[in-house]
């Protein structure tokens, strides 16, 4: 008869209590193509407890089934694996991806095989990482129990070893960047990883500071989680917290000293600067008076640093400030310059000018002139001899021509002086353009009455563009007048601001003359005049429509002038950009 280790032992059938959902499970995978094994196992690890946890024992019929159960479940703790399945050597491969493809070093694995031979045991321990080979006739219940026991322990103590290292590295990466409130709450992760690492117990955290130290405060900040708390990751305001839990982390800040009951501690700390920092542990088992005191210490330590984190943020929010200040005083400098430069600009251009109008004046005024003087002299002569009145008419006339031609030049050079003169500059600012057709159109309103004229002005209201309101009035006063100016008595003059797409639209219509197709080719030029003439007898220029062109081009936009043709009116469209571009 077989030894009392040799004989699996059959569940006793008599009623238990129900598991507790929220224990902790070691999770076991059993992959082997034999379902008496997985059934064998489960019966002769029924009643396993380890450190108060119990067993989740997962199964894969094949190797194929057993990649896919070993990648949707990383923290499988051991795998007893079988050797011989869909081939010879498929659970060996197994070992090969477990290790190799998905990067599990942790996991213990156990490698049982029905027929040894096909696997000698020395090679199959040297050339894979494998943690334990059995065959299957010598794994009785108790050298199962024990092998298991072996596995999980081990992979207790590398998950310890991974665990320190995860919060070691959580740390270092925060102190590195400890100047906002994320590399905060980062330390704060890394801190609660590594107590648990430190205290070898599997425990919650969480962590939470209350900024203004004061006691009647209610609300404060959850920094970091972990292990059942995990839940409340990503809320950094208390009142998401369970009301349990908000009220322990209450009473700690009104104790405001540390409690160590059987499973929880809750620790307590302020900074230097007045916050204070409560961390609550839910342990496993009771901390040990070295456990407590290292926990006080670790307490202390991170008030410390969550000062300096304060302070180094209330220095580069300084800094920031400071940065902006010498900035903005940086550029109003530099426009206070370019204006200097532009205006220093506009008074040597302005001198150059003078210099030329009088060269101008002087050379072109002296035959004009001249001519008047001679023949002021020849009429005074031609009287005093009694001549006839036709000569003295003819030298009159020679008078009159002179000076008309004087008279034409002055224009001109007036003309010239304010093309000249004309240095536009734009300054763009937010402007309600229908509000500024309205103004202008009202400015005008008593030439257009003398005329026995209508204006007709419509738009949206509030529409705002991005332009230069006094040069933008200047142009669609020019429009708007010329507009007058050439519109029969008793006509109609209309005015529409429309936005289409992302331009203003701004048409002016009237019901003169129209334009010949020779005077919508020179329309904008400088110093043009029109076929038609203005019907009041007003006096033009030239120039008007040239600025109105220069302004708009200025602002990135474009007018245009149609007309069906001589007689039947003509519309003036200006188009601007609505925002500055």
């Amino acid at each position: 008869m077989a030894e009392q280790d040799d004989v699996l032992q059959l569940i006793d059938d008599t009623e238990s209590p129900p598991e507790d959902s929220s224990a902790r499970k070691w999770k076991i995978a059993v992959i082997d193509d034999d379902h008496a094994v997985h059934e064998g196992t489960r019966f002769a690890l029924s009643d396993y407890n380890l450190n108060g946890a119990t067993l989740e024992i997962l199964s894969a019929y094949s190797a194929a089934e057993g990649r896919t159960l070993m990648r949707d479940n990383p923290d499988i703790a051991a795998v007893l694996l079988d050797v011989i399945m869909e081939t010879d050597v498929a659970g060996l491969e197994l070992v090969e991806y477990i290790r190799n493809e998905i990067r599990n070093e942790t996991v213990r694995i156990i490698l049982r095989t029905g027929q040894p031979g096909q696997a000698p045991e020395r090679r199959v321990i040297v050339q894979y990482d494998i943690n334990d080979y059995k065959a299957k006739t010598e794994l009785t219940a108790d050298k199962l129990f024990t092998s298991l026991t072996a596995a999980l322990r081990s992979y207790q103590q590398l998950e310890r070893m991974v665990q320190t290292r995860r919060g070691l590295e959580i740390i270092i990466d925060a102190a590195s960047t400890l100047y906002d409130f994320k590399s905060m709450q980062r330390l704060a992760e890394g801190v609660l990883t590594q107590l648990a690492s430190l205290l070898n117990v599997d425990c919650a955290g969480i962590l939470v500071l209350r900024d203004d130290g004061n006691a009647a405060a209610c609300d404060f900040s959850v920094l970091a989680c972990s292990g059942c708390y995990s839940r409340f990751i990503g809320t950094t305001s208390s009142k998401a917290l369970d009301a349990d839990l908000r009220h322990m982390v209450e009473e700690a800040f009104q104790r405001r000293k540390n409690e160590f009951a059987d499973h929880r501690s809750v620790l307590y700390s302020r900074t230097g600067s007045g916050r204070e920092v409560v961390v609550l542990l839910q342990a496993e088992r009771q901390l040990s008076d070295t456990d407590r005191a290292l926990v006080e210490i670790f307490s202390s330590r991170l008030s410390i640093a969550f000062d300096n984190v304060i302070l180094y943020q209330q220095l580069h929010e300084a800094n920031t400030q400071l940065e902006d200040r010498v900035a903005q005083r940086t550029r109003a400098l530099m426009q206070a310059n370019r204006r200097l430069s532009a205006q220093w600009l506009r008074l040597q251009r302005a001198n150059g000018f003078k210099n030329e109008i009088l060269g101008t004046v002087a050379h072109d005024l002296k035959n004009p002139l001249g001519v008047i003087l001679g023949r002021t002299e020849m009429l005074t002569e031609l009287i005093g001899a009694g001549s006839p009145k036709e000569n003295v008419t003819a030298q009159v006339e020679h008078i009159r021509d002179a000076t008309k031609r004087l008279t034409s030049m002055v224009d001109h050079l007036i003309s010239d002086a304010m093309a000249d003169a004309f240095d536009i500059t734009i300054r763009r600012e937010p402007v309600d353009v229908a509000a500024l057709v309205n103004e202008v159109t009202e400015a005008n309103l008593p030439s257009a009455v003398n005329k026995q004229q209508s204006i007709a002005v419509s738009g949206p209201q509030h529409f705002v563009t991005m332009c230069d309101a006094d040069r933008i009035r200047e142009a669609i006063d020019n429009l708007v007048s010329n507009a007058i100016k050439y519109s029969p008595i008793g006509g109609k003059i209309t005015v529409q601001v429309s936005h289409e797409g992302d331009d203003t639209v701004i048409r002016i219509a009237d019901q003169g003359p129209g334009l010949s197709p020779e005077d919508l080719g020179r329309l904008f030029g400088r110093f043009q005049r029109l076929s038609a003439k203005p019907t009041a007898g007003e006096s033009s220029t030239g120039l008007g429509l040239s600025i109105v062109k220069r302004i708009i081009d200025m602002h990135g936009g474009h007018v245009t002038a149609q007309s069906p043709g001589p007689g039947q009116g003509s519309t003036f469209t200006v188009t601007l950009p609505a925002t500055e571009t």
